[in-house]
């Protein structure tokens, strides 16, 4: 069974999982996330910065945005 889990408890080392997110319009979207360190993205190359760690989605094939998810979705019970 699928759970809601609070963001806080979401795995941060890379694996990618479900997040729950809303975007500008306040419109609630449900996507697979990937939490990326500052670390993580600074040993791929390119210039990155505080602001750039954080949970990241794919919004179509080939844009990445980065979102402030409130809940996480498992596939273990809760109980």
């Amino acid at each position: 069974m699928l759970t809601r889990r609070p963001i806080s408890t979401a795995p941060m080392d890379g694996s990618k999982v479900r997040i729950v997110w809303t975007d500008a319009d306040g419109q609630e979207n449900e996507s697979i996330g990937q939490y990326r360190s500052l670390e993580r993205m600074r040993r791929t190359g390119g210039d990155w910065d505080d602001s750039d760690a954080g949970w990241w989605v794919f919004v179509d094939g080939t844009t990445q945005k980065k979102v402030d998810p409130t809940v996480w979705i498992s596939g273990e019970d809760g109980e």
